[in-house]
């Protein structure tokens, strides 16, 4: 049977991202989250260090590398009790959101639930699995039938930067273990956090000590250094949760060859280390956002949600790819909300990860606009 993928959403920008190429001051491309700042150079040194890698590194990763990521979940995200079994570095977190399922061992027959507004890879991996996937507002529109065997949530979201709160993950994971359901929490933005209470220095983590009161079992939190570090192109990422999960994971991944290059996993280990560099890089964010974010609202936008993360979740009342191709006159290019579902058809996702003279041009021609 001819496994059913959606067409790649980003092929569909083309001809807007053709229009915003050809504005006069050039493009401001604020449609893919990807870093433009250096990489810290305490990170550079980590790799350099490193580079003399002529063995095999360890597909579970090294026992100082899985101590260090125990550690930054007690220090960063109230997860006190992470055993260090229960940690596998992976190559970067979209290859483990695509894969779980299968990993997982689920098939046809099976379900995977995920948030009505997502990142794409959600569906592709319970299509790669041949499992049906399930988009949700709520644990409600689940309804009365048989559970799905994985659940995830995305927190806080891409797109819409939503956090889920301490109860909110309390009242999934009860949920769940009612019905013997895995939840996987991608937090990949949890550093990124632009609420006035927030309660914690990051978003809460679904292994948060107040979700789960020390019990990690059916619980597995995702999490990248692409975002907090500009590491995107060293693919280096983690999974922690469940040792028995976990465990599972790590035999297919030995089998499959899915492991993390020796100079990565230090520098893995060195970026979850180190607090300042994250500092720094969220100050940076945090300008640019106040910029685009005062632009839009004078320009009569409404920004919903958006709490935390790289994005700005934004309409004008019309399609969004009625936005996207106004925006692509003023030589700004955005992603359409429709990439991330139905929900998310009179949004656009406007990304952060731009420099600073590219975020002051596209603030100025919204204002002009």
């Amino acid at each position: 049977m001819t496994l059913q993928l959606p067409d790649f959403p980003w092929d569909s920008l083309a001809a807007a991202k053709a229009r915003a190429q050809a504005h006069p001051d050039g493009i401001v491309d604020l449609s893919v989250g990807t870093p433009v700042d250096p990489t810290p150079p305490l990170l550079q040194d980590a790799l350099r260090a490193a580079a003399d890698a002529p063995g095999y590194p360890q597909t579970w990763g090294t026992p100082a590398l899985r101590e260090a990521v125990s550690g930054w979940f007690a220090r960063r995200r109230g997860a006190s009790g992470v055993d260090p079994d229960g940690v596998l570095p992976t190559v970067g977190s979209k290859e483990l959101v695509a894969w779980l399922p299968t990993l997982l061992g689920l098939g046809p027959g099976d379900q995977v639930a995920f948030p009505a507004v997502a990142y794409p890879t959600y569906d592709v991996g319970a299509r790669i699995a041949r499992t049906e996937p399930r988009p949700m507002t709520s644990l409600v529109g689940l309804g009365p039938g048989a559970a799905p065997k994985l659940l995830w949530l995305n927190t806080p979201s891409n797109p819409t930067g939503q956090v889920l709160g301490v109860e909110h993950l309390k009242k999934v994971v009860d949920w769940a273990r009612e019905r013997g359901v895995v939840v996987a929490s991608d937090e990949c933005y949890a550093e990124l956090d632009w609420r006035d209470d927030a309660d914690g220095p990051t978003t809460p983590s679904v292994l948060d000590d107040r979700v789960t009161g020390g019990d990690h079992r059916g619980l597995l939190a995702v999490y990248s250094l692409s975002k907090q570090s500009n590491l995107a192109g060293y693919r280096a990422a983690f999974l922690a949760g469940d040792p028995a999960l976990v465990g599972q994971l790590l035999e297919v991944r030995k089998h499959a060859g899915m492991i993390v290059p020796w100079p990565v996993q230090r520098v893995l280990e060195t970026a979850v280390g180190d607090d300042q560099h994250v500092a720094a890089q969220k100050t940076t964010y945090a300008r640019r956002r106040s910029v685009l974010l005062a632009a839009l609202r004078e320009s009569g936008w409404r920004i919903d949600h958006s709490e935390a993360g790289l994005y700005l979740w934004a309409t004008r009342g019309e399609p969004a790819r009625a936005t996207v191709d106004a925006l692509a006159e003023q030589g700004i290019l955005v992603a359409p909300g429709d990439f991330y579902g139905p929900t998310g058809a009179q949004h656009v996702r406007i990304a952060l990860t731009a420099t600073d003279e590219r975020i002051e041009a596209a603030a100025q021609r919204l204002r002009s606009a």
